[in-house]
């Protein structure tokens, strides 16, 4: 679904951008966008966390695929140069994926806004 620029796969990166990144939350989510300033035309990337915390393993892996399915929706209309990590909070494994994906949307637009 996403291509390895549009993905976070550093443990530093993740770090990074949970510590240095705009935080906003909603009952099912939490996302952290931080503005990269070495390369501002570079493609906007998304990393994922979802702890033990919200389920059983199955519960765990179609968080992620819904996550990773609305990443790839806001591609199209997202701006260049940001890092997203949308963390997992045990009331989503209960959201239905309309909720969700307002929950990231909105939440990813109010995050670039503070990291402007």
């Amino acid at each position: 679904m996403l291509a390895r620029a549009n993905r976070i796969v550093r443990g530093d990166d993740y770090r990074a951008v949970v510590r240095r990144g705009r935080r906003v939350a909603t009952p099912n989510v939490v996302v952290s966008v931080v503005r990269r300033a070495v390369e501002p035309d570079a493609p906007t990337r998304f990393g994922f966390i979802v702890a033990k915390t919200v389920g059983n393993a199955v519960t765990r892996n179609l968080l992620r695929r819904r996550f990773k399915g609305i990443a790839h929706e806001l591609l199209v209309t997202v701006p260049t140069g940001h890092d997203v990590v949308v963390r997992a909070l045990p009331a989503a494994a209960q959201a239905t994926w309309p909720t969700l994906l307002e929950d990231v949307s909105r939440s990813f637009a109010r995050g670039v806004e503070k990291a402007a």
